[in-house]
C-alpha cells in the first residue's frame, strides 16, 4: 500500500464514521468483473458490493440508463409518478409471476423493504413476527428486530416486541412458532449472512403451508437471492409457493440505491391505504430507469443461465481440488460459499486480496462469492487456480 492510500484511509478515519472498522482498499474504478485501487493494482471483484453490482462495473446498459436519465428528470417526488417507474413494476410483476391485483412499492434499500414489510404484517391486526436463526434481515430498528445475530441486536435492545426465532429447516418449530397472535413468518430462501445456507425445498413449501392454514402472510426475503443471483429471477421459484411479499434490493440496481417491496393478490396490496406509508426518493426516475436497464439486459443477455452454468463450474472445480481445508460448497447459481474445515476464512481473504482477489470471510469457517452475474467461467477460473496456495497458507498460518 503506497503512501497516498494509508493518507487516504487515515482522512477516512477522521471523517466517516467509524462503523465499518478501517477499509481494506480505497477503489478507484472498475470494469467488467475488475476493480482497480488508487495505487493501480487490479482485482477480480468476486463480491459484486456484496450481490449489488449484477452487470459488473461500468456496464454499457447501465452507464447509458444513468446518463439519459439524468439528462431528463433525476427526481420528481411521489406526488407524480414516471413512465420508468410504472414499467418497473409491472416487469417485477411479470417476472415474479404475480397474480392480478398485485402491486410494488419501491424503496431505496433492503432494510427499508423489510420496514414496509413489517407494517404489511401489522396490517393484519396481529402483531407476532416469527424469523429464524442466523437470519439477517437489516439494521434499522424494525428490521434488527428481525435479525438474530446478538452482536447486533443487543447494544440496541429493546426492539421491536413479539419476534420469535426458530431454527432454520425444522418445519415442526416452525409450526409450533405460529398461532392466531402471528402476522408473519419473514425468511431468506438462502441465509446469506449465516454462510450461504439454502432452506430445502420441502422448508419452503412448509412454510407457505403453515402460514396459510394459520392466516399469517409469508414473506420472502429476496433481497440478496433475487434478481437471478441463483440463476433463477427469485430464489424461492424453485419451490411451489406463491408468498404474500417479497422484498427486493441490492442487485435490482445494478449499484444504484433501490429496492421494493412486491405485494401478491388484491387482499395483501390493498393492506396498506394512502398515508399509512410513504418514501422520499423511493422508486425516483433515475433508480427505476437503471433497474429497467439491468432487468433487460439480464434478460436478453441469458443470464439466469450463465449464473447457474458458472456456478456450478465453480463449486465443481472447489470440490475437484480435494484440498482438505475445503468441506463442501453451498447456495445455488453464483452465490456460493466455500465451507472450510477450519475457522480461517478471514486468513483466506486476506491472501486472495493480496493475491488479486476479492472474497468475503462470511463466516470464520467459509468464503462467500456474490460476483457480477456476468463473471466468465475463465475468470473464476483464475481464482481457483490460484486457490489451493491460498488455502495452504492459511493451513500454515492457523
Amino acid at each position: 500500500m503506497t503512501t497516498d492510500s494509508t493518507a487516504l484511509l487515515d482522512r477516512y478515519a477522521h471523517a466517516v464514521l467509524g462503523v465499518f472498522g478501517r477499509p481494506a482498499l480505497v477503489l478507484d474504478r472498475g470494469e467488467g468483473c475488475w476493480v482497480w485501487d488508487v495505487d493501480g493494482k487490479r482485482y477480480l471483484d468476486l463480491l459484486g458490493g456484496i450481490a449489488v453490482n449484477a452487470l459488473g462495473h461500468n456496464h454499457p446498459a447501465v452507464v447509458s440508463a444513468v446518463s439519459k436519465q439524468a439528462g431528463e428528470a433525476l427526481h420528481v417526488s411521489n406526488f407524480f409518478t414516471t413512465r420508468a417507474q410504472i414499467e418497473l413494476a409491472e416487469r417485477l410483476l411479470r417476472l415474479a409471476q404475480a397474480p392480478e391485483g398485485s402491486a410494488v412499492f419501491f424503496t431505496n434499500s433492503g432494510t427499508e423493504s423489510i420496514e414496509a414489510a413489517i407494517k404489511l404484517a401489522r396490517r393484519t391486526g396481529r402483531p407476532g413476527l416469527v424469523a429464524l436463526e442466523g437470519s439477517f434481515h437489516g439494521r434499522s430498528t424494525g428490521a434488527l428486530a428481525l435479525t438474530h445475530k446478538a452482536a447486533y441486536r443487543e447494544p440496541f435492545a429493546p426492539l421491536l416486541p413479539g419476534v420469535a426465532f426458530v431454527p432454520p429447516g425444522d418445519i415442526n418449530a416452525l409450526r409450533a412458532a405460529v398461532d392466531e397472535s402471528t402476522g408473519a413468518v419473514v425468511l431468506e430462501p438462502i441465509q446469506g449472512e449465516a454462510g450461504v445456507r439454502p432452506l430445502d425445498t420441502a422448508y419452503l413449501e412448509a412454510a407457505r403451508e403453515i402460514t396459510r392454514a394459520a392466516g399469517a402472510l409469508l414473506v420472502v426475503d429476496e433481497i440478496q437471492t433475487g434478481i437471478g443471483r441463483t440463476g433463477r429471477w427469485f430464489d424461492h421459484q424453485r419451490a411451489d409457493i406463491m408468498p404474500d411479499a417479497m422484498t427486493l434490493a441490492k442487485g435490482l440496481g445494478g449499484g444504484v440505491p433501490i429496492g421494493a417491496l412486491v405485494t401478491f393478490g388484491p387482499e395483501n396490496s390493498g393492506r396498506l391505504s394512502p398515508g399509512q406509508h410513504g418514501t422520499t426518493f423511493g422508486g425516483n426516475p433515475l433508480a427505476a430507469a437503471t433497474a429497467l436497464a439491468v432487468l433487460e439486459t439480464i434478460e436478453t443477455d441469458g443470464l439466469l443461465a450463465t449464473a447457474e452454468a458458472v456456478g456450478e463450474h465453480f463449486a465443481g472445480r472447489v470440490l475437484a481440488l480435494g484440498h482438505p481445508l475445503v468441506d463442501h460448497v453451498r447456495g445455488s447459481g453464483l452465490l456460493r460459499a466455500i465451507a472450510l474445515t477450519a475457522p480461517v476464512s478471514a486468513i483466506v481473504a486476506d491472501s486472495a486480496r493480496d493475491a488479486g482477489f476479492i472474497v468475503n470471510p462470511v463466516a470464520p469457517d467459509a468464503i462467500r462469492i456474490a460476483p457480477p452475474l456476468n463473471l466468465t467461467i475463465a475468470e473464476i477460473d483464475l481464482f481457483v487456480d490460484a486457490l489451493p496456495g491460498l488455502l495452504d497458507a492459511a493451513k500454515e498460518s492457523a
